[in-house]
This record gives C-alpha cells, sequence and structure tokens, in this order.
C-alpha cells in the first residue's frame, strides 16, 4: 500500500511501510549508506506527517520485511497480544504518541500489544525531550542474584576485558570496579577468542570470585552461543547466556543463531537453577543488519526494534544497546550517536525489556567524551537500568570508549541513584560505601590484605 503526503506544495509518495518508515527517520549515516534515507529535510518531513496520521492497525496488515521467508516477522506477528492491543487499536501513530507522553496510557499495560515497529514509528515523531520523558515513564525490572531497574536506581556492568585474556589483569581490573562501587548489573568479560577452554576458566573465575566474597551479582562471559552452550554441557558454572542479535532472519544467520538456539540455550541456563528465571543477556546495535547485507530496505532504527522483538521473547535479565560500536558509516557523529542512544532505550522499555546502554563511540568516529557525557547524562535522568563501567573508560581489548567507573558514580551522585538493592547492601557491609552513595574512606580491610599479598 503506498502513502502520500503534500508539503508546500509538493506532493511525496512512499511506496510502502517500509519506505514510509525510513524517509521519516531522523538523518544517520546508515541509512543514507543503504540508500534508504529521506533526499531532503523536506521528504522526511512529509513522511513523518504522513506516519503521524497511520493507524497502527496497519501495523499488523503490513510486515516491513516478509513474513513467509523471516522468522523474526512471523515472531513477531505470531506472538502478538491482541488482547493488550485491544485498549489502543483504535490510535494512530501520532495520537499513541501523544497519549504517551500525556500519560494516559500506562507503558507496562500496553507493552505486549506493541509491536517493534509500533515502537519504531512513534520513536521518529520524538523529540528528544519526548523520548526521555516517555522512557522515563517505563520502569521494567528483573532479577538474578541482583534486582535490576527499580526507580531511583542505576546498575553497571563491570567489564574487565583484557587483550590477551591475562587472569591477573583482569582480576586488578575487577577489583579496581567493585572498590568504585561497578558491577551490581553483571560483571561481564568479553573474552579476546572464543576458545572454549578459556572460556570455561574465565567462568570459573568469575564463579569463585562471586562466591569467595559473597557479591549478590552475576556473571557472564560474552562468548558466541554456542560456545557457552557447550561450556554448560561441560559443568561450567554459567550464569547468564549472551548472544548479539538482530532484526531480520538473515542478520541472525550472519551472528550464526536462530530463535530455536536462543531457546535452547535458555532452557540449558534455565536447568542449571544457578538464580532467577531471566538467565539471557542480549546485546543489539544499530546498522547490525546493514552491516550484513540483510536489512531488507529498511531503516537501522527499525531493525533495531525488531531485534527487541527476539529479545523480548526470551525474557532477558539484560538488554543493552551498543550504541556507537559498529562505527561512524551507521552513525556518523556525536549527534547521531546521542539520538540513537535515546531511541533505543526508550523503544526498548516501551516493549518492556530491561534497557541498558553501552555509551560509546569508535576511534574513527566523529565524537568525543563530551558526548558521551551528555548523552550518559540524559539516559541516567531517564531512568535506563544499567550502564557500562570500562577501566578509564577505554576497552583496550575492544578498542573502543565506554564509559568509566567513575562516570557511574558521578551519575549516581549527581541524579540520586543508587546500586541495586542486594548489591548497596554489600558495598556497605564490605566497607567500600560509606553511607548510600558515598566511598569510603580508605581500602576496606578485606581488600586491603589482599592487595597486600599480591606480588
Amino acid at each position: 500500500m503506498a502513502y502520500t503526503h503534500t508539503v508546500g506544495g509538493e506532493r511525496f509518495r512512499f511506496d510502502d511501510l517500509r519506505t514510509l518508515l525510513a524517509r521519516a527517520s531522523p538523518r544517520r549515516s546508515g541509512d543514507e549508506l543503504a540508500g534508504v534515507a529521506a533526499a531532503s529535510a523536506r521528504e522526511r518531513v512529509a513522511a513523518q506527517l504522513a506516519l503521524a496520521d497511520l493507524p497502527l492497525q496497519a501495523f499488523l496488515n503490513d510486515a516491513v520485511v516478509p513474513y513467509e521467508t523471516d522468522e523474526v516477522t512471523r515472531l513477531i506477528l505470531d506472538t502478538h497480544d491482541a488482547a493488550a492491543f485491544a485498549s489502543f487499536s483504535h490510535l494512530t501513530v501520532g495520537g499513541l504518541r501523544d497519549a504517551l507522553l500525556a500519560g494516559t496510557l500506562a507503558p507496562a499495560d500496553i507493552a505486549p500489544g506493541l509491536t517493534p515497529e509500533m515502537a519504531a514509528a512513534v520513536s521518529k515523531l520524538c523529540r528528544v525531550q519526548d523520548l526521555l520523558l516517555v522512557a522515563q515513564r517505563c520502569e521494567v525490572v528483573t532479577a538474578f542474584r541482583s534486582t535490576l531497574g527499580l526507580r531511583g536506581r542505576l546498575a553497571t556492568r563491570l567489564q574487565p576485558n583484557h587483550p590477551t585474556d591475562d587472569e591477573t589483569g583482569i582480576a586488578a581490573s575487577l577489583l579496581d570496579g567493585l572498590l568504585m562501587g561497578a558491577g551490581d548489573a553483571v560483571i561481564g568479560i568479553n573474552p579476546a577468542t572464543d576458545n572454549l577452554p578459556q572460556v570455561m576458566r574465565l567462568l570459573t573465575l568469575l564463579d569463585n570470585v562471586i562466591s569467595q566474597y559473597g557479591i549478590p551479582t552475576q556473571s557472564c562471559v560474552l562468548t558466541h552461543v554456542t560456545t557457552t552452550l557447550e561450556a554448560i554441557r561441560r559443568g561450567a558454572p554459567v550464569d547468564l547466556v549472551f548472544q548479539s542479535i538482530a532484526g531480520t532472519e538473515a542478520a541472525n544467520r550472519a551472528f550464526g543463531i536462530e530463535l530455536a538456539l536462543l531457546q535452547e540455550a535458555r532452557d540449558a541456563a534455565l536447568a542449571l537453577r544457578r538464580g532467577g528465571l531471566q538467565v539471557m543477556y542480549f546485546e543489539t546495535g544499530q546498522g547490525s543488519a546493514l552491516s550484513s547485507a540483510a536489512h531488507h530496505g529498511c531503516d537501522q532504527q527499525t531493525l533495531e526494534c525488531r531485534a527487541y522483538g527476539v529479545a523480548r521473547h526470551f525474557q532477558p535479565l539484560l538488554v543493552n544497546s551498543v550504541v556507537g560500536f559498529i562505527g561512524p558509516e551507521y552513525l556518523f557523529d556525536g549527534k547521531q550517536i546521542l539520538r540513537a542512544g535515546v531511541e533505543d532505550h526508550c523503544c526498548g522499555k516501551l516493549l518492556g525489556l530491561p534497557m541498558g546502554v553501552d555509551v560509546c563511540f569508535t576511534n574513527h568516529a566523529e565524537a568525543d567524551v563530551d558526548d558521551l557525557d551528555s548523552l550518559l547524562t540524559l539516559l541516567c535522568s531517564a531512568g535506563c537500568n544499567y550502564v557500562m563501567g570500562v577501566p578509564g573508560s577505554d576497552d583496550i581489548m575492544l578498542g573502543y570508549q565506554s564509559t568509566s567507573f567513575h562516570d557511574a558514580l558521578a551519575m549516581r551522585r549527581m541524579l540520586g541513584l543508587r546500586p541495586a538493592p542486594e548489591f548497596e547492601a554489600w558495598l556497605q557491609r564490605v566497607g567500600i560505601f560509606d553511607g548510600a552513595l558515598a566511598l569510603a574512606d580508605g581500602l576496606p580491610e578485606r581488600f586491603a590484605a589482599l592487595l597486600e599479598a599480591a606480588p
């Protein structure tokens, strides 16, 4: 079905829903690279006005990626909650935006009835301020050993990566992070290689630290899901199963996965009974489908939301967009990265996901730490569930810039945010925190002894 709108006497035509969504997207380099972006600001405005008048029911009748050839589309439509949709099915995209901003719809009630494409469409009509307000109204709580997503809380992933997976180097970064109050979302290592014996050693290292010090958190080694499955079969102490995911079947195939494999991994992790029922950790990023030529002519933000549709099905503990990691080919500069990060957080939350964001950029992007500070502050003010904690904000293994342990401390102090409740109690009990948001003077006795014993 074609859509049209006239702006300033000029009539614009959009051949289908996929094209309408792409032309309505705020400018970004990935869509221009794919040849799907609006050719002018006037065309973009025309597409946004046409999109605003589009009934939400249209998203159930016009798939942006063909149902017959894409299992992600089938998942989205076959599991759509018609009962939850009924309460707002009369609205247009613009009407849904207005209702969300006015607070007349409860995000938790409508989330099961929203398709990812609906969430993407609403976000394309929003300013940054609108996206922050809508996201702030969404509370998505998950739990394993720590409870994440509660209002007034900000968690961190402690990311002690090392370029050679050296256990001493990892332990040093781990201690540094814990002493700065990081790690309540997860202690998660990106291994330098997808080597099963090494992955199992890292899993054992993290499990020993968590057990020995009674830390109320969970661990994850961010290796391919098939490696984690084999580690589980061999008896490794796996808390969370990690996988990067995308918004089309073809893009997921490029990652070496399909939905059935994710279900197998979730079932295997649940069978271990190591914590709660939410055992999956997913990462996403705008541009991932285009990078594998699997975008089907869609814009990257719509496909990012479809990745959230995949994540939602598996009831994850953690989901985060790695917003600037794929590079300037997809998000060119600090402005595009900021907009995308705020979109990702808002859309993920609207769809009922426990959304965090890796506020980051690669070293060849037109961005700097001021851009990261701006995005980080906006996200934390809007209730982002968690952010990354990287030593010195420079991940020397992955080669990109993210947020540091100090950044999370600054956000907690500035905005009055606290760690996850179980983790906060542990920080106070072992003497790392003196009060809710203050680091204690000096090293806690137990950790001081550990440093003295080090070679």
